[in-house]
């Protein structure tokens, strides 16, 4: 059941947090209201933002140009609220990061995600929920979860997108919203500094008009069956016709808890 605004159930958040996402842009739409409200918050960005496929990058030249111009705008946007702690997680990894293949390098982003979580020493992790929009946005849920349970950390999540049942988009909204979700109104003088946030992407443009700027959701992390796909019906990804499936990724989830995560007990 969604509640209105309670702002005082959100003080979990405004202290030390870790905000995990996967791509420049999901900070801002996530939680470019709130982020402004944290007393001590980090962001990680766990992919470099710059997909193999050419598509992607082809006007920009190539795709390392790409993965600079998504950096420039990250350092631009996080610096209009003045939070000056980031990390890009690739430059951290002993493996590439690429965008859309965080799956596929699981072990390297939790080892390198862990050495920011210790030196850190956060008080809460924030992340995107499992939903079935983007496969990194699955992969830092489960990356944070795991972070949660290793180092005894609460949890926190954001939803972004997914697709319904008949097959249409939805936005900010979880994909099961039994729980409580908390929303914050991001207004006045909060809501001016994220619009200049948005405006620093300018590479993102044509995929930023789907989002709501003045309302935030959040709620403590659900308790994801990391192994199956999020929802029964077709995911956003799958849609869009990417090359992984929900199975590729629930596997690489199942993969990661096996092995990677009983040696490091």
């Amino acid at each position: 059941m969604a509640a209105s605004l309670r702002a005082a159930e959100l003080a979990p958040l405004l202290g030390r947090t870790l905000v995990i996402v996967a791509h420049p842009d999901d900070e801002t739409i996530m939680c470019g209201g709130l982020l402004q409200r944290m007393q001590d918050p980090c962001v990680v960005f766990a992919t470099d933002g710059a997909p193999e496929d050419s598509y992607f990058w082809r006007r920009f030249g190539s795709r390392e140009r790409y993965a600079a111009i998504r950096e420039e705008e990250a350092n631009a946007a996080l610096a209009a609220v003045g939070v000056d702690q980031l990390e890009f997680l690739s430059k951290e990894s002993e493996a590439p990061l690429i965008d859309q293949l965080l799956y596929r390098a699981l072990p390297a982003a939790f080892a390198a995600l862990s050495r920011i979580v210790e030196q850190r020493q956060p008080e809460c992790l924030l992340t995107l929920a499992y939903e079935g929009g983007h496969p990194d946005h699955d992969s830092v849920s489960f990356l944070s979860a795991q972070l949660g349970r290793t180092f005894r950390l609460p949890v926190w999540e954001a939803p972004l997108y997914h697709r319904n049942s008949d097959g249409g988009g939805v936005y900010q909204r979880f994909v099961d919203e039994d729980t409580e979700v908390i929303e914050h109104a991001v207004k006045g003088e909060e809501l001016q500094a994220k619009q200049r946030m948005l405006s620093c992407y300018k590479s993102q443009f044509d995929s930023l008009p789907s989002f709501s700027i003045e309302i935030e959701r959040f709620r403590p992390q659900a308790s994801y069956a990391y192994s199956r796909r999020p929802h029964a019906g077709k995911l956003n990804y799958e849609l869009w016709q990417w090359p992984m499936t929900a199975e590729d990724v629930s596997g690489a989830f199942v993969a990661f808890s096996s092995t990677v995560a009983t040696s490091l007990k």
